[in-house]
Parts: C-alpha cells; sequence; structure tokens
C-alpha cells in the first residue's frame, strides 16, 4: 500500500503539549530542559531564569540551593544554567541527582528594567534533554509583576511531574526568593567621597 505524505517524507512532527495554569504532567525523562522564552523587543525589560531546590518544608535547605546566571551550577550537579540566549534563557535539571531531601524544583522568572507586562509571548517550556522532544509548553501573561514562578517539577509516587503555576511576584526576585528562604542581602550604599581639607 502507498503512504500519502501530506508533508516532506522525512520531516518529523512535533507535537507540544500546552497546558494551562495549575494542569500537571508526568514527566518519564531522566533529564529535563526549561527553557523560559519571548519575543524579541524594543524596550523589553531584560528576562533570567532561576531554578530553586525546595525542600518538603517549603524552604531550599541553604543559598545554593539557588541557581541562576551568577550561581550557574547546584553542587550536586542536579541542575545547571545553560546561559541565555537573545529570546531564551535555559536550565538543566537531571532528576536522577536531586538530592533525596528537595521534594521540589521551582522554576522562576524574574524581569530587570521592567514588567512583565512589556514582554511579549512569555512561555516556560519542557523538553527531553537527550532527545529535544517538547513535553509541555506554558504560555504565561503576567503585567505588572517583576518575578514569577513559571512552574515546578515535583516528586509524586516515586516519579516525577511538572506543573504549571503561574504566580507573580510585585517584589521582583529578591521577594521570591526571600519566600524560599533564601537571603538577600543588599548591595551596601558607596561611603562617601572624604571633602577638601582644611
Amino acid at each position: 500500500a502507498k503512504v500519502a505524505c501530506y508533508l516532506p517524507c522525512n520531516t518529523r512532527l512535533i507535537v507540544m503539549t500546552s497546558i494551562s495554569k495549575g494542569a500537571n504532567v508526568a514527566v518519564a525523562a531522566p533529564a529535563v530542559r526549561a527553557e523560559l522564552t519571548w519575543a524579541a523587543g524594543a524596550g523589553s525589560p531584560t528576562v533570567d531564569a532561576t531554578a530553586l531546590l525546595v525542600t518538603g518544608a517549603g524552604k531550599v535547605g541553604g543559598d545554593d540551593d539557588m541557581v541562576f546566571y551568577n550561581q550557574p551550577d547546584h553542587p550536586s550537579g542536579a541542575v545547571r544554567h545553560l546561559g541565555k540566549q537573545a529570546t531564551h534563557d535555559s536550565l538543566l535539571v537531571d532528576l536522577g541527582r536531586v538530592p533525596a531531601a528537595v521534594d521540589r524544583v521551582v522554576l522562576a522568572a524574574s524581569a530587570d528594567g521592567g514588567a512583565f507586562g512589556q514582554v511579549a509571548d512569555l512561555r516556560l517550556r519542557l523538553l527531553d534533554a537527550a532527545s529535544g522532544a517538547p513535553l509541555a509548553d506554558f504560555a504565561m501573561s503576567p503585567t505588572t509583576e517583576t518575578a514569577l514562578i513559571g512552574g515546578e517539577l515535583y516528586r509524586r509516587a516515586g516519579g516525577w511531574r511538572f506543573r504549571a503555576v503561574g504566580q507573580g511576584y510585585a517584589s521582583g526576585l529578591a521577594g521570591l526568593a526571600t519566600d524560599f528562604g533564601i537571603s538577600v542581602t543588599e548591595d551596601e550604599p558607596a561611603p562617601p567621597a572624604p571633602g577638601p581639607r582644611l
């Protein structure tokens, strides 16, 4: 029998699982890539991805449990910041290496120089790290917030699931991090220059 190809026969169809806020999907892949993506636009704020490794008590175990551009590797090797491109920022999560004390990996984002309402087509995409196969696609539409929890990977019945969260913070990344027990220190103002000697 002949097989009709309406696309080039070597085309690989990729079906992205679009999910809405509050929905969750099973994650069978041993490692995933979480991609925060957006559309380029003049005057848009800088967007960055962050991961927090959170215990069952709802807090991190220590400041090392926050992975972002200034602290790109978790000591366990479970989470790594892959670096930012013009329209996306990525994190790699090796689920098999997540410490036993960690109940969930929170996938967050922050906007510097404006609010998320100025960022077009903001999405959190989850992909199989080995094959690149898409696992979930969550479109977000925050407005005045400058930080948000996009989603979370969490343990369930011996496996992992991903939940779309979409919770915004007007207090920025510092406010979000503080909620999870991260110590945030403000930069000390520079001392005034000494005046002329008399």
